[in-house]
């Protein structure tokens, strides 16, 4: 998961002595009215970010993805509070995921943060909250995780949100309460040459359970790039249960980079699932630790670019604990001159013996000018384990097409229903019908376009 430079023999090209940095400044970080260990973390994340190399595609982790073209010199920090003229967050991205469900959302944007939350909830000792609210209120909650999940010096992009990020949110579930309804955030970000930093903490305690729904999303914008970088931070306590959608919708402006990991403890069962469909570029590293024995890990994620879009998923389950089980399915579909990475990798520690652990990547390219790279990896240091991988890349079958057309369905209307049928075993994974339904409609509108 570190962007660790290797001597590789096919080297791409290195641009790193015609890079300039950000203007952003250590003034910038938020340091008064907070604690002092999470001072303390913001400017050794500020340090580890000035010693670090910008990303390259001489370094493994980036081999497939060159960010060259990402104007840095000309973005501004967003800032909470701050004066955008922007667009406001569309009413479809505001409607309840779930039937009546009142129990809590956090929508983010430029110069504001909304918080509604189900006063049960708040008696139940249930945090929901934007970060810098957090910050004033919950710095004991903070402490916990941030910084302890993933360390700033896991990447230029991971320092670079560790010390700067303006947005974020964060979710504490105290011991054994279990919320039926979902939880939903909302990162909206509008505009051109603004950089939004986010951090997303999550901490359940044991026995605890929720579902958790988080949006990162802006309009298409002209006249210039945008940036996104952030953090994901998550502990699933004993015996917890967390289910976690993530729906990445950003304009093909933005340039996404992500640092994401969830630390499972002794029996706690997770259910993580991705969507990303937006963006120009995206580089995000998703990690799943079976930390404790017993538990369980399924990721589910699927896909869908076209024009020029680049999306590059990096996701491992490290298995440190023995009888922990991980799943993992990415499924994506590629039109226009778009290209895909997905590189996956299955550790096993020397102790984590009677691991189970499998991951899949199936491709569905639509156009002859679209690229997909699937690059799964296992790495086992243990006896008695059970561990799979496999990997696909294919068209759509000429037979499906003619068979749905000779059945007086037009062309375009066959090839919706072959990627809808592609998609189905991802969307059904998908809880609530609210949520069901905006991946859908995603995926139809690029089939529309």
């Amino acid at each position: 998961m570190r962007e660790t430079p290797v001597s590789i023999s096919r080297r791409r090209r290195d641009d790193s002595a015609e890079r300039k940095e950000f203007t952003f400044t250590k003034e910038m970080m938020r340091l008064s009215g907070v604690s002092e260990y999470l001072q303390e973390y913001r400017r050794n994340a500020w340090e580890v970010y000035q010693n670090l190399a910008f990303p390259t595609t001489s370094m493994e982790a980036w081999r497939r993805t060159d960010i060259h073209q990402l104007a840095i010199n000309e973005l501004l920090l967003s800032q909470m509070g701050g004066s955008h003229k922007i667009s406001r967050v569309p009413r479809d991205l505001l409607r309840p995921l779930a039937p009546n469900s009142k129990e809590g959302q956090v929508i983010l944007e430029p110069g504001v943060s909304r918080i509604n939350m189900d006063q049960d909830l708040i008696k139940k000792g249930v945090v929901f909250t934007d970060l810098q609210t957090a910050e004033g209120q919950y710095p004991e909650i903070l402490e916990k995780i941030m910084g302890k999940i993933v360390h700033s010096d896991e990447g230029k992009f991971a320092a670079l949100a560790s010390a700067l990020s303006q947005y974020g949110v964060l979710l504490y579930v105290p011991r054994g309460v279990s919320i039926e309804q979902p939880l939903h955030s909302i990162l909206w970000g509008p505009g051109t040459k603004l950089a939004f930093l986010s951090h997303i903490l999550v901490y359940l305690e044991e026995g605890a359970t929720v579902t958790y729904v988080h949006e990162a999303s802006s309009p298409n914008e002209a006249g210039g790039q945008s940036l996104h970088a952030g953090l994901v931070e998550i502990v699933v306590g004993p015996g917890a249960n967390l289910r976690l959608v993530e729906l990445q919708s950003w304009g093909h402006h933005v340039w996404n980079f992500c640092h994401e990991r969830v630390r499972l403890d002794h029996d706690a069962n997770l259910e993580w699932i991705f969507g990303s469909i937006g963006s120009h570029l995206t580089k995000d590293f998703a990690e799943i630790e079976l930390a404790g024995a017993g538990s369980t890990g399924k990721m589910s994620g699927f896909f869908f670019t076209d024009q020029g879009q680049h999306l590059d998923h990096d996701t491992q389950q490290t298995h440190l604990a023995p009888n922990t089980t991980s799943d993992l399915l990415f499924k994506g579909a590629l039109k226009g001159k778009s290209r895909s990475v997905w590189q996956g990798m299955i550790y096993v520690a020397p102790e984590a013996v009677k691991t189970d652990g499998y991951q899949a990547n199936r491709n569905l390219i639509l156009s002859n000018k679209a690229r997909a790279d699937s690059i799964p990896g296992l790495e086992i240091l243990a006896d008695d384990v059970r561990c799979s991988h496999g990997a696909t890349v294919g068209k759509v079958d000429p037979e499906m097409i003619f068979y749905l057309i000779s059945r007086g369905i037009p062309r375009p209307e066959a090839e919706k229903m072959i990627v809808e049928g592609f998609f189905d075993p991802i969307i059904q994974r998908i809880p609530f019908d609210g949520v069901r339904n905006r991946f859908l409609k995603a995926i139809q509108k690029k089939m529309d376009a």
